[in-house]
C-alpha cells in the first residue's frame, strides 16, 4: 500500500504518492479519468518503490472537480498544469511527466519549454486539431456550424466547442525536445496510428506498440503491456 497525501494546489485537488525524495513523476489524467485512476495508481506503484514521488491533480470537470464551473478547454487546462508545474518546481529537483491521452496534449501545451528528464505518454493525443476536425466529420458538423453555434454535441458523446478548435489551430505542437516514450494500443480508435508514429519521427520519441490494445487500456493483458512498459521505464 502506497502513502498518499490528499493536497490542494490552489483550487486544484491533487495528491502525493510516496514518502519524500527529490524525484517527481507529474501524472496528468485522460478524459473521463481523475487524480487516482487505475493507470496513475499503477504508475505509482512502479515509480515509487523506485526512489520516486509521483503527483497527479484532477483536470476542470474530473474527479474532484466535476461541479468546477471551469471548462475542460485547452487554454485553461494549460494554465492549470503551468499552475502544477510551478508548484512541483518548488518542491522537486528532478522532475519527469506521465501523460495519458488528452493529458499528454494539454502537457505538450504547456510544458514545451519546462526541463523535464523523463516523459511517458499513454495513448497520446498528439494532434487534437485531427481529433477534433475527424470529430466532427464522424458527426456531419462543418466548421462553418460550429462557428455560428458555438458548441455541439458530437456523435461520441463529446463536446465540440468553436473557441476550443481555434485555440488549438493557432497552437500547434511543433517543439518538444524532453526524452519521451510512447505507448500506443495497435486499435486505438481515436488517434490514428500514422499520426503518433509521424510524431514518435519528428521528436525522436521511443514508441511501443501494443498488439490488439485500444485507446484506453483497461483488459488485464493490456494493463499488463502496460506494467512491463513502466517497469522498462524505471529501470
Amino acid at each position: 500500500m502506497i502513502d498518499t497525501e490528499q493536497i490542494k494546489i490552489g483550487p486544484i485537488p491533487a495528491i502525493i504518492w510516496g514518502p519524500p525524495s527529490q524525484h517527481m513523476v507529474l501524472a496528468v489524467h485522460g478524459n473521463m479519468s481523475h487524480k487516482a485512476d487505475t493507470v496513475i495508481e499503477l504508475l505509482a506503484g512502479k515509480a515509487v518503490p523506485r526512489g520516486y514521488q509521483v503527483l497527479s491533480f484532477d483536470l476542470p470537470e474530473h474527479g474532484d472537480r466535476k461541479t468546477d464551473p471551469t471548462p475542460c478547454k485547452a487554454a485553461e487546462c494549460v494554465r492549470d498544469l503551468e499552475t502544477v508545474m510551478e508548484y512541483a518546481c518548488a518542491r522537486w529537483n528532478h522532475i519527469g511527466l506521465f501523460g495519458c491521452s488528452m493529458g499528454a496534449y494539454f502537457s505538450l501545451l504547456a510544458y514545451r519549454d519546462c526541463n523535464l528528464e523523463q516523459c511517458l505518454f499513454l495513448s497520446p493525443v498528439v494532434d487534437m486539431e485531427r481529433l477534433i476536425e475527424s470529430m466532427m466529420s464522424w458527426s456531419n458538423v462543418t466548421p462553418d456550424q460550429l462557428r455560428e453555434q458555438g458548441e455541439i454535441c458530437s456523435c461520441v458523446g463529446q463536446m465540440l466547442y468553436w473557441d476550443y478548435y481555434c485555440y488549438v489551430k493557432a497552437h500547434p505542437i511543433d517543439r518538444w525536445t524532453p526524452p519521451t516514450r510512447i505507448l500506443y494500443g495497435e486499435q486505438d480508435n481515436l488517434c490514428e496510428r500514422e499520426t503518433v508514429e509521424r510524431f514518435a519521427l519528428r521528436f525522436s520519441c521511443g514508441l511501443e506498440i501494443v498488439p490488439g490494445g485500444e485507446h484506453f487500456f483497461h483488459t488485464e493483458e493490456q494493463l499488463t503491456a502496460y506494467r512491463d512498459w513502466l517497469d522498462w521505464s524505471f529501470q
